[in-house]
């Protein structure tokens, strides 16, 4: 079933220039920075390597049967990584309209080799379904099923991660589009995780009956990993005071507009982790064997977070290789991380966008 809630119809980015420029807010109690963690349960060793270079603005990455594709943000392109380096087109999404921050976005894979994809189109953010012809090295993409379209849209907080989740579910960050009202507001889809059926339909145990929510009050959701316990947890971009790490509970306000950052605010879920936009703008995560791994892009830093601990962090590679957009465990037993310096916000080098990866113990 297609759903098309009227209020996520809204596209506008009437007040982005605002939310880009606005002062900073009184950072409130809480720690200005996290403390360093001890060593990571899974922490990299060595010198990252190249798996693939020359993408264009490589913005999720996932695997199929061990055979990497990636979303390129502004061309449109769904691209499939060989064991060698090289890549070839798998398909382009149609009718993606990639202006600032919104293109071709999040990509998830379910156990049927079935590809989930959220774009931005003429109607505002859409979640689609291909069905993936061929094998690996000739893969292509089938017709398209929407499952679900009318996201609100704009240059800027697009959202746009997508996972399935252990309890076999995919959820989808929406971000607040521009306009931070969207986010408080139950009948919007901006500004909330999305939790659906692999058919774009309402669980019978979301918290709030009827509704794709899962969580809401959120400005812009970049990352979501679950822990080997099924506890949940995502990134978000702040606005000029704190970026966050969340642990996400079902129902649960994370206070976008209202709060940014640790509040100590009734009614409101704290992140469990803050740090300054400058050092951080969190963006993919991936999970590996008790350790969230945290890619940045104005940080420009892969970030190690101990589930059993998820109030410190280890910095890792700070600087090497530039803005760093998503990041999973590699089917070569490293954990591959990907850079995201052809975005137009960043300072691309010869080789630029990379997928790289690096040895775990």
């Amino acid at each position: 079933m297609t759903l098309r809630p009227a209020a996520a119809r809204v596209a506008t980015a009437s007040l982005a220039l605002f939310l880009m420029t606005g002062c900073a807010a009184d950072p409130g109690p809480g720690p200005a920075s996290p403390e360093p963690a001890s060593p990571a349960a899974a922490d990299p060793t060595g010198t990252p390597t190249p798996v693939a270079t020359g993408l264009d603005a490589p913005w999720s990455v996932v695997l199929l049967d061990g055979t990497a594709l990636v979303s390129e943000r502004d061309s449109a392109r769904i691209v499939e990584l060989a064991d060698d380096g090289s890549h070839r087109e798998v398909g382009v999404v149609a009718d993606v309209e990639p202006a600032g921050e919104g293109g071709l976005l999040g990509l998830a894979v379910d156990d049927d080799r079935r590809l989930y994809v959220y774009s931005t189109g003429p109607g505002g953010n859409r979640i689609e379904r291909y069905e993936l012809t061929g094998e690996p090295g000739a893969l292509g993409l089938g017709a398209p099923t929407t499952l679900l379209d009318g996201l609100p849209s704009a240059r800027v907080h697009d959202g746009g991660r997508l996972a399935v989740g252990p309890d076999g579910m995919l959820y989808a960050a929406v971000g607040d589009a521009g306009e931070p009202g969207l986010a408080q507001d139950l009948d919007s889809l901006g500004g909330k995780i999305l939790r659906m059926t692999l058919d774009g339909e309402v669980p019978a145990d979301n918290p709030f009956e009827g509704s794709l929510v899962h969580s809401y009050g959120h400005r812009n959701v970049q990352g979501m990993a679950w822990a080997d316990d099924g506890t949940m947890f995502a990134t978000e971009f702040g606005q000029n005071t704190w970026d966050e790490l969340n642990v996400i509970t079902a129902g649960a306000n994370y206070g976008w507009p209202e709060v940014e950052g640790i509040a100590e605010q009734e009614g409101f879920v704290d992140p469990v982790q803050q740090w300054e936009p400058s050092q951080a703008s969190p963006s993919g995560m991936a999970h590996v064997d008790g350790t969230l791994f945290v890619a940045n892009l104005r940080g420009q830093v892969l970030r190690a977070v101990p589930v059993d601990e998820p109030g410190t962090s280890t910095d890792l590679f700070e600087g090497e290789h530039g803005r760093l957009r998503d990041v999973l465990p590699g089917p070569d037993g490293g954990l591959w991380f990907v850079t995201n310096n052809t975005d137009g916000r960043g300072d691309p080098g010869a080789d630029d966008d990379q997928v790289l990866t690096v040895d775990l113990p």
